[in-house]
């Protein structure tokens, strides 16, 4: 059976300054004046109260601060929630506090404010340092501005830090791609997440699609960019995240290890893990009241911030973990999937075998584990898991 998994929280902001066009994610750009600061932190301590039950008596491994532009909100504003969240949920003596930070957002002021507030870790959301790309994407930053506040961040003394970038970009070559990643490195970041731009429903471009790189460069642009972190001493340890040794997310491997995590702020998810007295498992997923306005609103309603709530069926169990799972390039131990859901391996294993005698898994029953073919192909893997 097991215990329920780690927990962690996740937090989302929703303001930025400007929408870009790439960008799928709840964000708003603010309405005029300055950001609600106080009445934001009033409904996300609401919102964390009528979920305090979902947390099961266990401590918070990790904190996530996501947005939308979460370096928009004042040091103070993080330096209250912190301590306030503290009071409801108990901390790991290890925990981990990532902030993510735009460049031309952020001043050495404020990046010591969220030291003192607690916040350890921070993720700068840098995505390019040529002139054209970050136009391109609609960025408001230039490359001078990123290396400033990495290197500010430095000054207010943070010691795990990552940076984001992105790849297959609007005139984007091989060379250039390399050149952000030099970049990159020569401001020692301890952490890159470094991704494929994809063009997501629901965004700008979507909806008109910018000249993206051709398939032959996109390939020469992984494989070349790959050595190069590789070299640099980076382990890749999921399909877009490198680290140096120790520096890992710990955070998002919560989430590629199936673990819980409650999810306050407006359009926030959450997954959560129950155990009732006769030893029966339901994992359920819950998201919140997405427009900011109308979060806000539901502070004074009867209904609270739940937007909607489903369980995980246990037909969609091996996909659910395996969609999270297999993106580790190290796998899963396979006894996680007992522990996480309650179910005996065979459960997964009959999804596997066709998988494994296909190439795309290696050490399968001990792991669950991609095979580098199988990295190159996950959905082609997830298929063959997801079909009865």
């Amino acid at each position: 059976m097991g215990n329920t998994p780690p927990l962690s929280l996740y937090i989302h902001t929703p303001w930025c300054v400007r929408k870009c066009p790439y960008c799928d994610f709840n964000s708003h750009e603010p309405q005029g004046g300055e950001l609600p600061e106080a009445a934001y932190l009033e409904a996300l301590l609401a919102d964390l109260d009528a979920d305090l039950a979902l947390a099961g008596g266990r401590s918070l491994e990790t904190i996530f601060i996501g947005g939308g532009t979460p370096s928009l909100l004042s040091p103070s504003f993080y330096r209250r929630l912190l301590s306030e969240v503290r009071a409801r949920l108990p901390f790991s003596p290890s925990i981990e506090i990532t902030l993510e930070a735009n460049p031309g957002t952020t001043e050495q002021a404020r990046f010591n404010g969220y030291r003192e507030a607690g916040i350890n870790r921070l993720s700068i959301g840098t995505q390019s340092f040529q002139p054209a790309q970050l136009e391109a994407l609609g960025r408001i930053h230039s490359a001078d501005e990123a290396a400033n506040a990495v290197g500010q961040a430095r000054a207010a003394g943070f010691d795990n830090l990552n940076i984001d970038l992105m790849h297959g970009l609007p005139g984007q070559t091989p060379q250039l791609a390399l050149a952000d990643i030099d970049q990159a490195l020569a401001l020692s970041p301890d952490h890159l997440s470094w991704y494929q731009l994809t063009l997501e429903p629901n965004t700008a471009f979507h909806s008109s699609p910018p000249v993206l790189p051709q398939e032959e460069a996109l390939w020469d642009i992984q494989e070349q960019g790959h050595e190069r972190l590789v070299k640099a001493g980076f382990e890749r340890y999921e399909i877009s995240a490198y680290a140096q040794p120790g520096q890992q997310s710990r955070h998002n491997l919560n989430y590629w290890q199936f673990g819980d995590y409650l999810g306050i702020g407006a359009g926030a998810h959450g997954k959560l893990s129950h155990i009732d007295e006769q030893g029966h498992w339901t994992i359920e997923r819950r998201w919140k009241t997405r427009q900011p306005d109308a979060y806000l609103r539901r502070r004074h309603d009867p209904r609270g911030f739940i937007a909607g709530k489903a369980a995980i069926e246990e037909a969609e169990l091996a996909l659910e973990f395996a969609m999270n799972a297999l993106r580790l390039t190290d796998g899963v131990e396979m006894a996680l999937w007992s522990a996480h859901t309650g179910q005996s391996p065979e459960v997964l294993l009959k999804k596997l075998s066709r998988a494994e005698k296909k190439g795309l898994l290696v050490q399968v029953p001990v792991k669950l584990r991609a095979s580098p073919h199988g990295l190159l192909f996950l959905n082609e893997l997830l298929a063959l898991i997801s079909d009865d």
